[in-house]
């Protein structure tokens, strides 16, 4: 009998969903290749290590930006290397994946992630949109006449959506996420310190050290770069004042869209949304203080899942593990 999983196949990071198992994998979406014979050397955390770190003959690869599959190919290899590692395909068996999908990507973004998971060694592929994922692992009940708003903030793509009644009523997308607060942090930087840093060194200052808003010191964090000015490698002392005001614009306008799809949330949904409050999950939920931050800016409650990362993963799980009825949903192609 086929194994049933399912995929979050994130900008940063992949989780992979075996049913009656749990969560299996938890791996950056990253992999390394041998420039020239296109083998797979490493992929996950193994490879994120070697990020701005390889030789000439190794490439290290995100095969994903803003929540979509940039390279077909690569895509594919690190979902193989993944499946391999956990022993989902065999002369005899290949899984059935249910992988989720941003609302509202283009057709040919669709195939795309299709394409990837059956040369990855998938036997059927079903897709689902995010928003509905990761309501169903927030623990909301989607089919009900009653309007929930999700705000995943990804790696690649922030998304605030508005379900009702098992659908998408509104959704808006920004391509700024996790990855656009690591560059901010790397420019502000630049800018104010003449110092240079790497992008995994911004992301380890973000989650250390990093806040949404004022009035949480978390303190300071020793971080090696290049002086702009020498050439040479210098060690300096950041804040988290210093980390939270290079996040402040990206943060604004993350907050912008998610009030956007409020204003353009039908009045009966938007009392709803009100009494029940805004659902945040992915990884920039873990950023201390977000929720105050959004709760400030919307006037209304925010709610952070106890494991917001994993939500969308979870959200598979219980779909997966559900005996009631889906198929709305989602539709599986075979191949």
């Amino acid at each position: 009998m086929s194994r049933q999983i399912g995929i979050d196949l994130g900008t940063s990071n992949t989780m992979i969903y075996l049913k009656d198992k749990g969560i299996v994998l938890r791996a950056p979406s990253v992999v390394a290749l041998d420039r020239v014979t296109q083998e797979v050397i490493a992929s996950g955390t193994a490879a994120k290590r070697m990020v701005g770190k390889t030789p000439g003959n190794i490439l290290a690869l995100r095969p994903l930006k803003d929540g979509v599959i940039t390279d077909l190919r690569t895509t594919s290899l690190m979902l193989g290397d993944f499946f391999e590692r956990m022993d989902m395909t065999s002369m005899f068996s290949r899984p059935v994946a249910l992988v989720c999908i941003p609302y509202g990507v283009t057709g040919v973004e669709r195939r795309a992630v299709e394409d990837a998971t059956f040369e990855a060694g998938a036997k059927n592929v079903g897709l689902i949109d995010e928003p509905i994922a990761a309501a169903v692992g927030a623990g909301i009940r989607i089919s009900k006449a009653r309007g929930a708003m999700v705000v995943d903030l990804g790696g690649g793509v922030s998304e605030a959506t508005v379900i009702s009644l098992g659908g998408v009523v509104q959704s808006n997308a920004l391509r700024v996420a996790g990855n656009e607060l690591d560059l901010a942090i790397v420019n502000y930087l630049k800018q104010t310190r003449n110092v240079l840093i790497g992008d995994v060194t911004a992301e380890i200052l973000k989650w250390r050290i990093g806040t949404a808003c004022r009035g949480i010191d978390r303190g300071t964090m020793e971080v090696c770069g290049r002086d702009l000015r020498t050439g040479l490698a210098i060690t300096v002392e950041v804040t988290t004042e210093e980390v939270r005001t290079a996040l402040e614009e990206p943060l604004s306008e993350i907050i912008s869209m998610v009030k956007m799809t409020l204003e353009e949330t039908p009045p009966e949904l938007s009392a709803d949304i009100f009494d029940f409050g805004i659902v945040v999950v992915g990884g920039g939920a873990l950023l201390p203080g977000i929720d105050q931050a959004i709760s400030e800016r919307t006037g209304i409650r925010v709610i952070i899942p106890k494991r917001p990362m994993e939500a969308v993963c979870a959200g598979l799980g219980r779909m997966l593990q559900s005996t009631g009825d889906f198929s709305e949903f989602v539709k599986y192609k075979v191949k």
